[in-house]
């Protein structure tokens, strides 16, 4: 099905590029991010100590610990290249929870799920150029410490009403869109 209106092909027409550290994996994301968040959830901390403690592994967390995320419709992401230097990672075998590192380099790349989510996310640090903005800071009732929140941006404890609105327009979105990118 092509797309008729030209606010949607405009939006669609919005491309951005996340690269590993050395370059091999590069991933595109096309289209409006749904948000942008720096999350602090436990699982997001551990994973992130996990993954920056691999070998030559870039760092990608903000400095208070949080792990900055744009969060996409999953249709509007694929793999450009690397694909077979993508691995991933769980933090307990019955988590739903993927994240995928560009075992080239250790880069953290992608967090996506085993359920019906419809959303992946994509670690911001790996963004080429100017990556979309940081808009909320959430889960952070599981901070470690002080936020680094110099931008004065909405910081909610857990996941807010804002947060989930977006993601319940964009599944309606999905589910009334014809436009599908192949993985």
């Amino acid at each position: 099905m092509t797309i008729e209106s030209s606010s949607a092909t405009d939006d669609l027409a919005r491309r951005a590029i996340a690269r590993c550290a050395c370059g091999v994996v590069e991933i595109e994301a096309l289209g409006r991010a749904i948000f942008g968040v720096v999350c602090y959830c436990d699982d997001c901390q551990t994973a992130a100590r996990r993954i920056e403690a691999l070998p030559d592994a870039p760092p990608f967390r903000a400095r208070d610990g949080g792990t900055p995320l744009i969060v996409y419709r999953k249709d509007h992401i694929r793999c450009l290249r690397g694909r077979d230097r993508l691995h991933k990672i769980k933090l307990r075998d019955s988590s739903p929870t993927n994240r995928w590192i560009a075992s080239c380099c250790n880069s953290a790349m992608l967090l996506n799920f085993d359920d019906a989510k419809h959303w992946a996310d994509v670690y911001r640090a790996r963004f080429v150029g100017n990556p979309p903005p940081v808009e909320m800071r959430v889960c952070a009732r599981f901070a470690t410490g002080k936020l680094d929140n110099v931008e004065g941006l909405p910081v909610a404890a857990g996941y807010p009403a804002r947060f989930v609105a977006r993601l319940i327009l964009s599944r309606l979105a999905m589910m009334f869109s014809g436009r599908r990118l192949a993985g």
